[in-house]
């Protein structure tokens, strides 16, 4: 069987990772399951600098989801590569730094640095986070300053780019033609959709941040429309998300047209989920006589 996917030049050796924001650094999730086993790492949203996130209340369980406003608190870049990144390597895991910075020149800067970081093959740059106030959504809701930071952060990156991709746009599909034509090696699809939460005895918004990312279950059928849609539209690969939570979500994704998955808001029920889906994977393609993922790939279109 063959469960390599290629992005760029790095060659993962399954697709299940799990997404920015719900693994830590990879420490934390390697005390419930082997990193050294799935496919990739993405860590927590990276900035230059070390980041405190948003004040207040950061994380609600909803009816099958979760509203988080985190603000993508981290342990700043030169930590990140003299603390974290060693740890991940001697594990034997693919790690895929997410960059989030505030402004377009401190992501091209981060391109350029962790890019070229020794053990790192590819970067997600994430222009769609909802829970800050600079950068973050401004980044993937726009157009013009879409492109503008994708055309220069693809001139100082020397590993894969990967573009993490608002849902919290009119046409997804837009941002991933463009994404494509600009020289990104993929797309991930999706980050969390907008929502909010009233807080009924003091009558105002939960979050201090008013409004917060949406993930888990409750958005699976709108990420599975959306690779859908974006699937018919370009020919880089997309590495889906948005409610996984079983080897049953993995394949209506691969379906629909994700080459890879992340698993996001289920390792907070069951942390060791990553490493069991890629056992559930490779039965499921034993089962089916699946000799290559390439072959469920887009298949419902």
């Amino acid at each position: 069987m063959d469960t390599k996917v290629k992005i760029g030049n790095l060659v993962l050796k399954n697709p299940i990772t799990v997404a920015s924001g719900t693994a830590g650094y990879g420490e934390e999730l390697s005390k419930y399951a082997d990193i050294a086993k799935i496919g990739a790492v993405f860590t927590k949203g990276l900035s230059v600098n070390p980041r405190r996130g948003n004040p207040g209340n950061r994380i609600l369980e909803t009816p099958s989801g979760v509203l988080n406003s985190i603000g993508l608190e981290n342990v700043g870049m030169e930590e990140f590569i003299d603390k974290k990144l060693p740890f991940l390597l001697k594990a034997g895991a693919t790690p895929i730094p997410n960059i989030a910075g505030h402004s377009i020149e401190e992501n091209i800067e981060m391109c350029r640095v962790l890019s070229t970081t020794p053990g790192i093959n590819a970067v997600e740059l994430n222009v769609s986070c909802p829970n800050v106030k600079q950068g973050g959504m401004a980044f993937g809701t726009n157009t013009e300053v879409f492109c503008d930071l994708l055309e220069k952060a693809r001139k100082v990156t020397q590993c894969a780019l990967i573009v993490k991709l608002s849902p919290n746009v009119t046409d997804v599909t837009t941002f991933a033609v463009h994404a494509e034509k600009i020289g990104a090696d993929a797309v991930s699809a999706v980050n969390t959709f907008l929502g909010m939460k009233i807080d009924i005895k003091k009558k105002k918004p939960h979050f201090n941040n008013k409004v917060a990312g949406l993930s888990g279950p409750a958005i699976k059928p709108m990420a599975v429309r959306i690779i859908y849609q974006v699937f018919d539209k370009i020919s880089i690969p997309i590495i889906g998300q948005g409610g996984i939570s079983d080897i049953d979500d993995v394949i209506e994704f691969m379906m629909a047209g994700a080459s890879a998955i992340s698993v996001g808001t289920a390792n907070m029920i069951e942390p060791g989920i990553s490493q069991k889906l890629v056992t559930d994977l490779e039965d499921y393609m034993k089962r089916e006589s699946i000799k290559s993922l390439k072959e469920i790939t887009g298949v419902a279109h």
